[in-house]
């Protein structure tokens, strides 16, 4: 009797021990194909497969659809954003060339003997064609950031060097209006797009000296422990509070500055590069006394 107990134990035993290492093996092997279609998917590849009626291959089953329509979607993405590259790249080519030639003739009528109604006539169109090939650069660049086509790709450099960049592009322009044009700069390094970045700062520049008619510019440079800041005020026009949010909306544009030109999409653009970098921008202003960008780059 206590034989034959001991038998069926020994035989249950190694019943046991057996469906533990093929139950072990099954899951190995389902853990194994769920694995190697994770890394295809991953890869962007995937294919169909049959699976059998068992639990496990169900949720195989359930995991491939899943994988298939996530590798169908990313296919997809990847396509849309070829058609717009290529749309974004025909209307800049198409466009360029005729606003090219709007303002060459445009120079070239200058030349002539023109009435004076003419000759504002001329400048009336002049006028229109740069502020269309601004408008058509601004959403060319905007359209390109906002698709993932051009890409944002900070990288540790002195902020100075970019100050100075500024400096030397903006200089000749405020001082043509009459505006005091201060910069001061210190040897700093931040992690930033040089190109990018300096689109942004010449943004705000160019716009601080257009909305201020008397006073003055400043560029200061202001190192903390995690960000260079970098400051541009102006004793301009200045912001109400509740309005500064409006003016980084895409298209944003204020009352107060209707009558100067604009189409109210450098600021959101600007946003839109610091955000990139790993930065941000703050702005304080007071109506009627001026405004002061502070923009934050990542040490």
């Amino acid at each position: 009797m206590n034989e034959s107990l001991l038998t069926l134990a020994g035989l249950v035993t190694v019943i046991a021990i057996a469906f533990s290492v093929y139950n072990s093996h099954k899951n190995k092997k389902v853990l194994d194909h769920i694995e190697k279609m994770l890394a295809d998917a991953v890869k962007g590849k995937f294919h169909e497969e049959q699976f059998s009626e068992d639990r496990e291959s169900k949720i195989e089953s359930k995991l491939a659809d899943y994988l298939q329509s996530s590798v169908l979607s990313a296919e997809n993405v990847r396509k849309d954003r070829d058609k717009i590259k290529t749309l974004i790249a025909d209307i800049s080519h198409q466009t360029k060339t005729p606003i090219t030639n709007l303002l060459l003739h445009s120079e070239l009528l200058r030349e002539t003997e023109l009435s004076d109604d003419q000759r504002e006539s001329l400048e009336v169109i002049g006028n229109e064609a740069e502020k269309l090939r601004f408008l058509i650069d601004a959403l060319v660049k905007l359209s390109r950031l906002e698709n993932g086509i051009l890409t944002v790709e900070a990288k540790n450099d002195n902020v100075r060097r970019l100050i100075m960049e500024v400096d030397s592009s903006m200089r000749k322009k405020a001082e043509a209006k009459g505006l005091s044009f201060v910069v001061t700069e210190k040897d700093v390094v931040a992690s930033f797009d040089y190109k990018w970045t300096l689109e942004a700062l010449s943004n705000i520049v160019d716009n601080a000296i257009k909305y201020t008619e008397k006073g003055s510019i400043s560029i200061t440079l202001k190192p903390t422990e995690m960000f260079a800041c970098i400051s541009i005020k102006d004793t301009g026009i200045g912001i109400a509070e509740e309005d500064i949010p409006k003016i980084f909306a895409r298209f944003g544009r204020l009352q107060s500055s209707r009558e100067k030109e604009g189409v109210g999409i450098g600021l959101y653009l600007v946003r839109e590069i610091i955000s990139k970098e790993g930065g941000y921008i703050k702005v304080k202003s007071t109506p009627g006394e001026g405004s002061e960008f502070l923009v934050y780059l990542k040490r």
